[in-house]
């Protein structure tokens, strides 16, 4: 019964943040636009929504590791293990800002879709065949110096374990020669399973950011994104133990 009201009450207060968060982004957007090319001022106001998301429990507490590792002067793509709907609000704590790459249907979701939008995020179906083509739009903002977040699994996990990881963003990174930058996040499929309407209250989150990876010690994607698996698998087991 707890969990029951304690879900109900998160959804109503997450629905309440992107209404007002969906005009405060709009507001910011039709301000800077003109002079924000990657629309920097309208992501930093999503972050901030993202941190009062993570307030909704008093329970729900989070440990960053490895933050220290990246080098904001390097172009890096992110990939990230994806558990839950919260692993946003989680990676949004970063001391960095990214691009990130969705999927396309979340435009087609009112507000969150508008927000994806505003906030100047790529979206690709990954069922089209010109998906990976799409992904070349973050070249630029990588040489910018605009780190870019890809869930290589592509969608959320159902048990908290690894999915098999997709092509994308390895195939950006080699063809390119940008630096790969593993995360590994756990705590968010136990907070909100996929498919499931109950939240737990008390919930330890944990980020670690690993290693980057120079995808030039590789000769091809299957051994880069088989490698980037591995490493994160054994990660997320460890943390598990911890």
């Amino acid at each position: 019964m707890m969990r029951t009201l304690f879900s109900i009450f998160v959804f109503t207060y997450f629905s309440f943040l992107f209404l007002i968060f969906f005009i405060l982004i709009s507001a910011v957007f039709l301000v800077t636009f003109p002079f924000d090319r990657y629309h920097k001022a309208p992501n930093f106001t999503l972050s901030i929504m993202a941190r009062l998301m993570m307030m909704a429990s008093p329970w729900w507490r989070m440990k960053f590791e490895g933050t220290e590792k990246f080098d904001p002067e390097e172009p890096t793509i992110f990939v990230c293990n994806h558990q839950s709907f919260l692993d946003m609000a989680v990676i949004y704590h970063l001391p960095w800002k990214m691009k990130w790459v969705s999927k396309k249907s979340l435009t087609y979701i009112p507000i969150m879709g508008w927000l994806v939008w505003l906030t100047g995020h790529l979206t690709i179906n990954r069922s089209s065949k010109t998906a990976l083509k799409k992904l070349d739009n973050l070249v630029q903002p990588l040489k910018d110096l605009v780190p870019v977040m890809i869930f290589p699994e592509g969608t959320r996990t159902m048990d908290g374990e690894l999915k098999p990881f997709k092509n994308g963003a390895f195939l950006l990174a080699m063809e390119h020669g940008f630096k790969l930058q593993p995360m590994v996040i756990n705590g968010g499929h136990k907070a909100m399973p996929s498919g499931s309407g109950n939240l737990e209250p008390k919930v330890d989150f944990k980020l670690r950011v690993l290693d980057p990876i120079d995808v030039k010690d590789f000769e091809g994607i299957a051994e880069l994104r088989d490698h980037v698996r591995m490493l994160m698998n054994k990660e997320l087991q460890e943390m598990r133990r911890a």
